[in-house]
């Protein structure tokens, strides 16, 4: 059986910018899966993601992108690497065929067959200014950007935000297309968490700079809860498992982080499974106490 390689890995890296630091993280995004970097917009993402590009310089720690240090080979690095930010990085007057012949001085793996197709399957007119796309059509056009020069890793920077619900939706299909193929792996920074629970593999969550849980998806999702107590049982549950609780005139609310440990101590109280935004405001709210 083959190993699982590591497309990206952050060792104990860290960037000072005086009111804002990214302290001391450290995950890796394993080859062939799909991993969802959570946190609140100021949380550290798009910083993380400009170092792993080496947009930015990092102040310590190693960042090493398909197992090569990415600040002595960035160049040769980001010919397998695409690219989609929130916002367009193209001129607003370019057409999709300015765009092109532009690709083709930059990117020696560059497909314009591919280009054009692409184009055509996302509803791309070619000779319009991409000025005038909307938002959805701005993403779809980085992502036909991206997967035109054989892209093996796809970084992506809140791509869903402020998209409808049905171009999210497309666009999710298209990510797992991709990742379906062979060595293809995707780093996929959204505050949208109900996007990551369709397509994500593993989950990376960032808050204040730090990283507080990373892991396989679905272990994330097992492991925790939502235990429902009334407010003089609150004090009974032991703080070892409490991540975080909210009480109300109804009752307690309490983020549990091992369900099944919290199911049998406390027999009488209800525990349901908790989604990954309920964890991610639990964590937050934790550490803002």
């Amino acid at each position: 059986m083959n190993e699982i390689k590591n497309v990206i890995e952050l060792a104990n890296v860290t960037k000072d910018y005086g009111d804002f630091k990214l302290d001391n993280i450290s995950f890796t995004v394993p080859e062939g899966s799909v991993c969802g970097f959570i946190g609140q917009n100021g949380a550290g993402k798009t910083t993380t993601i400009n170092l792993i590009l080496d947009i930015i310089t990092r102040d310590s720690g190693d960042v090493q992108v398909f197992g090569q240090n990415i600040d002595q080979n960035s160049a040769a690095l980001r010919e397998d690497i695409g690219v989609v930010f929130d916002e367009m990085g193209f001129h607003e007057f370019m057409t999709g065929r300015d765009i092109n012949i532009m690709m083709k001085n930059i990117y020696k793996n560059w497909d314009e067959a591919d280009f054009f197709d692409y184009l055509k399957r996302f509803s791309l007119p070619s000779k319009k200014k991409c000025g005038d796309f909307s938002r959805g059509m701005r993403m779809k056009l980085q992502i036909a950007v991206a997967l035109s020069h054989k892209a093996k890793l796809l970084v992506m920077d809140e791509p869903t935000s402020g998209l409808d619900p049905i171009v999210r939706n497309e666009m999710t299909d298209i990510f797992r297309e991709f990742v379906l193929q062979e060595d293809h792996t995707i780093l996929l920074s959204s505050h949208i968490t109900s996007d990551l629970e369709k397509i994500a593999d593993e989950v990376v969550f960032i808050d204040g700079g730090r990283i507080v849980l990373a892991g396989n998806k679905d272990e994330i999702l097992e492991k925790h809860g939502i235990l429902r107590c009334k407010k003089e049982a609150l004090s009974q549950i032991s703080s070892s498992l409490v991540v975080g609780s909210e009480t109300s005139s109804f009752g307690c609310e309490v983020l549990v982080n091992d369900r099944h440990a919290a199911t049998k101590l406390y027999p009488d109280m209800v525990c349901e499974s908790a989604s990954l935004e309920q964890i991610m405001l639990y964590y937050v709210s934790k550490d803002r106490r």
